[in-house]
């Protein structure tokens, strides 16, 4: 009998071949193993196809030309089958508070998604939860998860891309976007391990390995230069720093650092905190110091639009600083309105904003209309930020990225997954995601 969630199209100039895996090829996945048995009845012909595709631990961790099963074509072609789909709280706590303008957080509160294909094959998601951005708390999250996971356990065979839909049809819009993004990223990491490719090879090949920036809170001077020299010794180049409490504090923090990190590049990062004069004060009292910012970003709130465009106008001309929409970006139409107005040069895209599907779509339209990216996330661990990252790499196109909060928590768990180096991550050559929750831990 085919296996109807490993149904896909090769397609060639004269006709459609379709290629049907025996549903015995793939392993029990639970935990992400990537060991594989081939039946030996599967076909010559098939096995040849399927080894291009095909990738291991053994197997060089590098760069390679994208494969030829886009992102694009899967939604089209790929079948969907789930057997098994669940939901638990993902409860971890950070190192210290995390404060910024709008919030503090000592906890990460989150929601790990399990989705288990009918070839055995397990993704991994986790809807990422920060009170006073996301719209969702973890108990929302945890009720809309477990309505979508009752669907996809009752949903018939769907291609890639109508499951998608569906599910998008039942956590619609900003409301339920952490949760959507969560759903997405499980479904899409189960299909990468049904097709043996990795998650950064499905979205475009580009790269295995990003480079990210790390964040500063809202803390004291003293305490924020400590934090200064620590991440300068483990190699970070770029401090994002949290302002937009209070602007005169905000500046001894930033002289504070300076002294202890001189060689270090700043983004700023005012969470909406700012009135647009106070905005234009800070940079230019960061120009007397000589210091010149490589990113604002959102230094206004998300609904004062000709605030963010002036700050941007006079970041850009005076001062030669380019300027990150992130709050007052959650969707296309905000998009058009940003590169229209000329509001802002740069995107912060967040999976937890609009979804995955969401982000790509985005990512599409700001490239379109000559904005910057950048790829951020709330307080999340190595399951959403490690999708991010893949996606990140995958694509190749992000000015600035901001993938780091996983760094700030004091328990890591998640299993295997991508490799920290300092302030670089590197993607290994294995199937999906590459890394897994033991599923028995959480509450």
């Amino acid at each position: 009998m085919d296996s109807p969630s490993l149904r896909f199209h090769l397609k060639n100039s004269k006709s459609h071949t379709f290629i049907t895996p025996s549903p015995t090829l793939f392993a029990n996945n639970s935990n992400n193993s990537n060991s594989i048995n081939f039946p030996t009845s599967f076909a010559k012909k098939s096995r040849a196809l399927f080894s291009k595709m095909m990738v291991s631990s053994s197997a060089p961790a590098t760069a390679a030309a994208p494969i030829t099963f886009g992102f694009k074509n899967l939604m089209e072609t790929f079948t969907v089958d789930v057997h098994r789909a669940e939901n638990r709280p993902l409860n971890v706590p950070l190192i210290a508070p995390f404060t910024i303008a709008s919030s503090r957080l000592e906890m990460v509160e989150n929601v790990a998604l399990r989705i288990e294909l009918s070839n055995g094959s397990v993704g991994w998601g986790e809807a990422p939860i920060l009170p006073f951005v996301t719209a969702e708390d973890q108990k929302t999250a945890m009720a809309k998860a477990s309505e979508a996971c009752a669907f996809l356990r009752r949903c018939p065979s769907l291609t890639l891309g109508s499951m998608l839909e569906e599910i998008a049809a039942i956590l619609p819009g900003h409301e339920f976007a952490s949760v959507r993004a969560g759903v997405e990223m499980a479904i899409i990491d189960a299909v990468a391990n049904s097709i043996r490719v990795p998650l950064w090879r499905l979205f475009g090949g580009a790269s295995n390995t990003i480079t990210t920036d790390i964040t500063i809170p809202i803390v004291s001077p003293t305490e924020a230069a400590k934090l200064a020299s620590k991440y300068y010794k483990e190699g970070f180049k770029t401090l994002k720093l949290k302002v937009g409490k209070n602007l005169n504090a905000d500046i001894e923090v930033l002289q504070a650092i300076r002294v202890s990190h001189p060689e270090c590049q700043f983004i700023l990062d005012a969470n909406e905190g700012y009135n647009s004069e106070e905005a234009v004060e800070v940079l230019e009292k960061l120009n007397e110091m000589g210091v010149t910012p490589v990113l604002f970003e959102q230094p206004v709130h998300r609904d004062d639009w000709d605030g963010l465009g002036y700050v941007s106008n006079i970041a850009r001309e005076k001062y030669g600083v380019s300027v990150a929409a992130d709050e007052s970006c959650r969707s296309l139409a905000d998009v058009y309105k940003i590169a229209e107005g000329n509001l802002a040069d740069v995107i912060n895209i967040k999976l937890a904003k609009v979804g995955v599907i969401g982000a790509l779509n985005l990512i599409e339209k700001a490239k379109a209309a000559g904005l910057d990216l950048m790829i951020g996330g709330m307080v999340e661990t190595r399951l959403a930020m490690g999708f991010a990252g893949h996606l990140a790499a995958g694509l190749g196109c992000f000015r600035f990225i901001d993938l780091d909060t996983p760094l700030l928590l004091s328990e890591d768990p998640v299993h295997e997954g991508y490799e920290v180096q300092g302030a670089t991550y590197k993607f290994r050559n294995v199937k999906g995601h590459g890394g897994f929750l033991h599923w028995g831990n959480l509450a």
